[in-house]
């Protein structure tokens, strides 16, 4: 619903999806209290409807504040729940980890991209039929769109990228991070063209210090070396992310999707770390030494070459037939209540 990063309500709409509700929430404030407001708001502005409506089951995805918000509507509402991608874990203080958790134990039934996942779920007491193991569904369409050549995308994007290929940067910022992510914008930014690659930077999302990333970014609109959006379509973004000579920055999207294609990607700073992630992935420090030593690396064909025989480990593009199957088979119901004790083991 915000216009600040891109109105993706639109792109909702355009795919014939039915909406029972819009909830205008979005405090732009750049500050943890203003994330925490935003996620009350939407709390408030959808109870009504949902406990009017009475839904046969809450599906909702990741690790974000919606998540435990369709959580706390299933507990309390008496309504069966799904969380899509529980059981995943990253080493940082980002608050997006616990939260995770939490809403796992929320939750009537987990569909997770794999078997550590799984794993993880069960060592925090969850049941195990609770549990099914679907891949990720963010796989699906990287794996059936196709790459777009450079030619449409120029027309669709009112771009001019460059026959020699470009890179994608998408960097959001981190709890641990808030003072240096502005900086390490621009590094990746500045490292990346020094590099001799034109770059396509996407917004950042709203978490705090995404207007320090903003204004780095915007400093560099008009610069013949970058193109700048704000969101794309589905068919677009998938269209260019699979044309990219790499991915930079540190966007989940490097750590679960980009292996699939496959293409190399530079994780930069803390966020992401502590997932799993293919060969196809490097770690680089927010320093624009360190990260232009991960650009050069990305992009030798030795490297290039390791990622012949890759597998992506969270899943082969067939999971949303897998998980719909299930949705569609198994009565949620059944199971809405959690009485299992997590010290009874089985």
């Amino acid at each position: 619903m915000s216009q600040t990063y891109g109105h993706s309500i639109d792109l909702i709409r355009a795919d014939g999806i039915k909406t029972l509700l819009c909830v205008e929430s979005l405090i732009d404030g750049d500050s943890a209290a203003a994330r925490l407001k935003t996620a009350s708001i939407m709390l408030q502005g959808v109870i009504d409807s949902v406990a009017n409506w009475r839904p046969d089951l809450i599906i909702y995805a990741g690790d974000r504040e919606e998540v435990w918000i369709g959580a706390l509507l299933g507990a309390y509402l008496e309504v069966p729940t799904v969380h899509f991608y529980g059981g995943d874990h990253t080493i940082t203080g980002h608050v997006d980890n616990p939260v995770r958790h939490a809403v796992s134990k929320l939750s009537t039934a987990h569909f997770v991209a794999t078997l550590e996942h799984k794993e993880r779920l069960l060592a925090m007491g969850e049941d195990s039929k609770r549990i099914f193991v679907t891949g990720s569904l963010a796989l699906d369409n990287f794996v059936e769109k196709e790459q777009l050549p450079i030619s449409i995308l120029n027309k669709r994007l009112k771009v001019d990228l460059p026959d020699t290929g470009y890179a994608i940067a998408l960097f959001h910022p981190d709890p641990s991070e808030k003072s240096v992510a502005g900086q390490y914008m621009l590094n990746i930014i500045e490292a990346t063209i020094n590099s001799g690659v034109f770059v396509c930077i996407g917004y950042p999302n709203s978490d705090p210090a995404s207007r320090d990333v903003i204004n780095v970014i915007e400093n560099f609109r008009g610069n013949d070396r970058v193109h700048i959006y704000k969101n794309l379509t589905r068919d677009d973004f998938i269209g260019l992310y699979k044309g990219a000579r790499f991915i930079i920055g540190n966007s989940s999207s490097g750590i679960m999707e980009a292996a699939s294609i496959p293409i190399p990607v530079i994780n930069v700073g803390l966020r992401q770390r502590g997932r799993r992630a293919g060969k196809n992935v490097i770690f680089s420090d927010g320093d624009i030494s360190s990260i232009q030593s991960a650009i050069d690396n990305v992009q030798s064909k030795k490297f290039r070459d390791s990622l012949l025989d890759l597998v992506n480990p969270y899943g082969d593009g067939k999971s949303a037939k897998r998980a719909l199957k299930i949705l569609l088979d198994e009565d949620f119901r059944l199971n809405r209540l959690k009485v299992e004790d997590p010290l009874v083991t089985k």
